[in-house]
């Protein structure tokens, strides 16, 4: 079956709070995540959509290409920035492919004021090191005490998005940030989400050129 494919500026059009990006590319750095987290994609973000806003995208990462919308300055970790600008520096700077799984539920109002919450709490934490990240997941999968999102020191993109989706009811408590990789928020995996939302099947997206 050939693969769903739209432009990018199909998916800024389209797109609304709560949708998933998920983006696959071939450094070491990006195998590496894969390998740890047997997982097809090594990065996640979300999509935060709001009234007059242009669309926007939360996600954390290592670099800091794209000044961060919420503090105005650039900054490493959580961060949320102009979702065009994002896609297009993964897509050219990066060397990712892009996916865009568009989230199948009603954001209310509510919703989206509980998102923005999640989002001032977290932004700015700071990425975790690619050294700890394979010790990090499997930590995660262990019986032990969740840690709730205001204790995270430092936060990796799919706890990120995970935390905001748990804020919004998306997804019921109880897992620790850390159980969540990228691939969790692939059609591959069930992610079990809460209030009869689910997740559409990925769609490809071209992106152009950076200018």
């Amino acid at each position: 079956m050939a693969e769903a494919r739209i432009t990018l500026d199909e998916a800024v059009a389209h797109t609304r709070t709560g949708d998933v990006w998920l983006f696959c590319g071939h450094t070491m750095a990006d195998r590496a995540i894969r390998v740890t987290t047997n997982s097809p994609v090594n990065h996640v973000g979300m999509s935060v959509v709001i009234e007059d806003l242009p669309p926007l995208m939360w996600h954390a990462e290592l670099g800091r290409s794209l000044p961060d919308m919420w503090t105005g300055t650039r900054q490493r970790g959580a961060q949320l920035h102009d979702l065009r600008d994002a896609v297009v520096v993964w897509g050219n700077r990066y060397g990712q492919r892009a996916w865009l799984r568009q989230l199948d539920y009603d954001v209310t109002r509510e919703k989206e004021d509980a998102a923005l919450r999640a989002i001032a709490r977290l932004n700015g934490t700071p990425f975790p090191s690619t050294a700890r990240l394979a010790s990090r997941w499997f930590r995660g999968r262990m019986p032990t005490r969740k840690a709730f999102a205001g204790e995270l020191e430092t936060a990796y993109c799919a706890e990120v998005v995970a935390v905001t989706y748990e804020a919004m009811g998306l997804l019921a408590s109880g897992r620790r940030p850390n159980w969540y990789d990228p691939g969790r928020f692939w059609s591959g995996d069930d992610l079990a989400l809460s209030l009869g939302a689910r997740l559409g099947e990925e769609i490809a997206v071209t992106v152009p050129p950076e200018r």
